[in-house]
C-alpha cells in the first residue's frame, strides 16, 4: 500500500448521474485511491436536481456546501444550507438533498467507512412512506 497521493481536479474520475442533473468528481474510494475508510465525493447538483430520499447503512456522512444552496432533509426535517454549512448524518439515517434554487449547487460529500465498489452504500427510500410525500411540503 503507498503512502498516499495527490490528486489534482484534472484527475479525479468524473461521473454525471440522477438524469443528468449532478455531476461528480471523485477524490477518495475504493475503486481510485484504494482507501478503506473514507469516500469523498465532490458534487454540483443543476437546479431543480436532487438526491431524493435515501440512507448509508453502516456508514457517517458528513456534507458541506461549498457554494449555492441546498434543502438538505435528515429524516423529517429541512434546512437550507449554504456555503460554508454542513450537516452530519448519523449512520442509516434517512435523509435527501434537493437544489430548489435557480443556481448550481456544489458540495463535498464525505462517508466512512467505505462500502461497496466507490465507497458509498446507498439504500433508496424515496419510493416508501413517509419520503414519497415528505419533499413537497
Amino acid at each position: 500500500m503507498s503512502n498516499g497521493r495527490f490528486i489534482t481536479a484534472a484527475e479525479a474520475p468524473k461521473e454525471t448521474v440522477l438524469d443528468g442533473g449532478c455531476h461528480l468528481a471523485w477524490y477518495s474510494g475504493p475503486h481510485f485511491t484504494k482507501a478503506k475508510d473514507i469516500a469523498v465525493v465532490e458534487a454540483v447538483f443543476e437546479p431543480n436536481a436532487c438526491h431524493a430520499f435515501h440512507k448509508h447503512p453502516g456508514q457517517e456522512e458528513l456534507i458541506y456546501v461549498l457554494n449555492g444552496e441546498i434543502e438538505q432533509w435528515l429524516e423529517d426535517k429541512k434546512q437550507t444550507l449554504k456555503a460554508g454549512d454542513a450537516i452530519f448524518i448519523a449512520p442509516g439515517v434517512v435523509h435527501a438533498t434537493y437544489n430548489r434554487s435557480k443556481a448550481p449547487a456544489k458540495i463535498m460529500a464525505i462517508l466512512g467507512p467505505c462500502k461497496a465498489e466507490k465507497g458509498i452504500g446507498t439504500i433508496d427510500v424515496f419510493t416508501e412512506a413517509p419520503w414519497n410525500d415528505l419533499h413537497k411540503k
